[in-house]
């Protein structure tokens, strides 16, 4: 089929076959289909949407546009996870090496920052030497050797998707939720997994802002996949407030750190991490149930076996070898650190996620261009939760920055974020909903 007669077929509401789908990406891939026709059709798609054999069909041709990752030779499954992402959220650092720890391996490919989201690439970044795009030797090697390696998408996997993706972001048609499942699930299928769980956050935080914009892409992202042969469920979980205490790249992988050897653990950032770890652990076949994978997560981090995990993958991937022990000795360090101090007394009521994870781009902790540079040492921490008290004078949250402009012009946007109100508010549940595959 010509491309433009493909397209023809999308904008006028038709239902696209498996064959011209692997076609059109093929000429996509090879540079037979131009960008224009690219946009077109992914405009199309927006309007027109796709049912799910399309969307398994477009994920599939994607996956197959470049190399597909075997794992087949390990002795054990191999699982992972994705989320939609947020602020503050740097579940992935202590969810690799936890399941890792409880014999499961986990190659998880990951992205740098997106908007006012912060990238697990860029947080990995942090860690001077730390070989974060490693060639597929040095990537299987700490697979094979730690049982999880946290790495960012090489030109090989799934080139598709990254050409498709690039015309969607600036054609306004990111938000189309079968090219969101199709451009998540492609990748994950090239990694080679055998089950996957998807962190979907729905909040003020979030992409998606509204419950029911998080379900629909939650229950596509599950049968999308299991419709491909992949074994996936799909956890929604709250972004009306950070996920952790930290917002930034070095200071969330201080309190990765942090958390993995008890030294802090932030409680809605251990709730929902321990969720996803049960869930993975369930899917994976290596626990009998839910509330056995929370168990045998529960008893990879209190006995520091998570912790030796993340040790060993940060050594074999070019890091410090004693990073877990002395991280302060080895992260970056911003050299301007200065509390946002409440001006009233009572309790926080809310807090504007967006804006705070908008607050750490300005730092330079995020990109506004895509070829811009981050700085890994600016963020904020000591973020207060949702029904903390607080008195006049109190610290909302401790800013890290290069010089005086950027401490007014982060506190301020700290100040605005928070609500501070008479009445203790009770904080939004961390799990929402569980999305499991239909029989």
């Amino acid at each position: 089929m010509l491309p433009q007669e493909f397209i023809r077929a999308k904008r006028d509401g038709g239902k696209l076959a498996a064959g011209d789908i692997a076609a059109f990406i093929s000429g996509l891939t090879s540079g037979a289909v131009t960008e224009g026709q690219a946009a077109a059709f992914a405009m199309a798609v927006f309007f027109n949407g796709m049912n799910r054999d399309e969307v398994v069909a477009l994920t599939l041709a994607m996956r197959d546009s470049g190399d597909v990752l075997d794992w087949s030779d390990l002795p054990g499954p191999v699982s992972d996870k994705h989320s939609t992402g947020g602020v503050g959220d740097n579940v992935s650092l202590m969810l690799a090496p936890i399941v890792a720890a409880c014999g499961a391996y986990v190659p998880m490919i990951s992205g740098r920052g997106l908007g006012h989201t912060g990238g697990t690439l860029d947080k990995m970044d942090s860690i001077p030497g730390y070989v974060s795009q490693p060639d597929l030797a040095l990537f299987r090697k700490a697979v094979v050797e730690t049982g999880a390696a946290i790495i960012g998408q090489t030109a090989d996997l799934a080139p598709a998707d990254r050409r498709l993706y690039g015309i969607r972001d600036v054609t306004a048609t990111v938000e189309s939720v079968p090219l969101i499942t199709a451009s998540i699930l492609s990748k994950k299928l090239a990694a080679g997994l055998k089950s996957l769980v998807l962190d979907v956050k729905v909040g003020n935080g979030a992409f998606m802002e509204k419950s029911r914009d998080a379900t629909a892409l939650a229950t596509s992202l599950v049968e999308v996949a299991n419709g491909a042969g992949l074994k996936a469920s799909a956890l929604i979980t709250g972004m009306n407030e950070p996920l952790a205490s930290a917002a930034g790249n070095a200071v969330e992988v201080q309190n990765a750190v942090d958390f993995l050897t008890g030294r802090l653990r932030d409680k809605r950032l251990e709730d929902v991490t321990l969720a996803l770890a049960a869930e993975m652990l369930q899917l994976a076949g290596l626990a009998s149930s839910n509330q056995d994978g929370f168990r045998r997560a529960g008893e990879a981090v209190e006995g520091g076996r998570g912790a030796a995990v993340f040790a060993r993958m940060v050594s074999v991937l070019g890091g410090p070898a004693d990073f877990i022990d002395k991280p302060e000795k080895y992260l970056p360090k911003a050299p301007i650190e200065r509390p946002v101090k409440a001006q009233q007394a009572g309790f926080v009521t809310g807090v504007a996620t967006r804006a705070i994870g908008l607050a750490v781009v300005e730092l330079g902790g995020g990109r506004t261009r895509p070829e811009d540079k981050v700085d890994h040492a600016v963020g904020l921490t000591r973020l207060l939760p949702v029904g903390a008290e607080v008195r006049v004078g109190d610290t909302l949250a401790l800013v890290h920055a290069r010089n005086e402009d950027q401490v007014e012009r982060a506190s301020a946007a700290v100040l605005a974020a928070y609500t501070i109100g008479p009445a203790r508010s009770s904080p939004d549940k961390a799990i929402l909903r569980r999305v499991l595959p239909r029989d």
